[in-house]
């Protein structure tokens, strides 16, 4: 004879937990659509600006300024492009703003790596006091140092030059070296303790062990390094006289202010400055991101 098997209700501890459980994941569901429709609204606005600068790229004088905006125009004015290579050195400004952005990235990650390499996994009487006074320097306002510096530079005979766009780059920043000091105090001890008993010493542990673990916060360093002297404007402002040594933001900005306000061509000279930046992080976005992250995650 068959055995009926009969389903067993749930108890009321049960079934409550059941509708905790439920209540909790369904909370959980409207808080992580809330928070990317959030998300969304944010990068939209941001993009925007960047949105109506390439637009207007494509614009005629009379069509800038145009109430409601319009997004594609019409027609579109290819011809800004050319112009903008005609009556302007892009590419002396576009060569001047990379030479002196790759220099500085470069001598950005070579010396935060070796401060910070010092600060994290070497022991020196001092070492703690040094690293606060690096620290305290972050909240000094580069305004307070321009006199001091520019005397410096034009005692060296580097005014209208390269050399005070990057060189400084190569004596360490703090915000780079606090960087990559946070991610280093969180990579395992283990591997340095075997390379020592393997016979290396600390510049080869520093070349061939922590440096390519690094990789995600030599990134970060790099980029955010080359934006700086990329988008830099008062530097080359102030030590810069020769036209051809101008950087693109320098060089755009003498064009507006000589010739008049055509935001159409500044639009399309703005958007062609633009385009290696994007590039590069679209190129380098993966490890930017981690290196932000394994940064904040190192806590000690």
């Amino acid at each position: 004879m068959a055995t009926e098997i009969r389903p067993v209700a749930p108890s009321l501890e049960t079934a409550q937990r059941i509708s905790r459980l439920e209540s909790v994941t369904w909370r959980r569901r409207v808080g992580h659509l809330l928070l990317h429709a959030l998300l969304i609204f944010l990068g939209f606005t941001f993009l925007v600006p960047l949105l109506w600068v390439f637009s207007t790229s494509f614009k005629s004088p009379g069509q800038v300024f145009i109430v409601p905006v319009e997004w594609i125009p019409r027609p579109v004015h290819w011809s800004n492009y050319v112009e903008i290579w005609q009556i302007l050195p892009l590419a002396s400004y576009i060569r001047a703003s990379l030479i002196v952005s790759v220099l500085a990235a470069t001598g950005a990650v070579l010396s935060s790596l070796v401060v910070a390499y010092s600060l994290a996994r070497l022991r020196w009487p001092g070492r703690d006091a040094v690293f606060a006074l690096l620290l305290a320097t972050m909240m000094l306002p580069g305004i307070v140092t321009l006199v001091p510096t520019f005397i410096l530079f034009k005692y060296l005979g580097w005014i209208d030059t390269w050399y005070p766009l990057w060189v400084p780059s190569w004596f360490g920043s703090a915000f780079h070296i606090f960087l990559m000091r946070q991610f280093m105090v969180g990579l395992p001890n283990e591997l340095e303790e075997a390379a020592r008993v393997d016979g290396a010493n600390s510049v080869r542990i520093l070349a061939q062990v922590i440096a390519p673990l690094c990789g995600p916060a030599i990134t970060t360093v790099a980029i955010f390094s080359f934006l700086g002297h990329y988008n830099e404007f008062m530097g080359p402002l102030i030590y810069l006289s020769s036209a051809d040594k101008w950087t693109l933001p320098l060089g755009i900005m003498f064009y507006q202010g000589r010739f008049g306000n055509f935001w159409h061509l500044v639009m399309a000279a703005s958007t062609v400055a633009i385009v290696p930046v994007i590039v590069l992080f679209f190129l380098a976005q993966k490890r930017f991101i981690q290196g932000i992250q394994f940064t904040g995650l190192a806590g000690r």
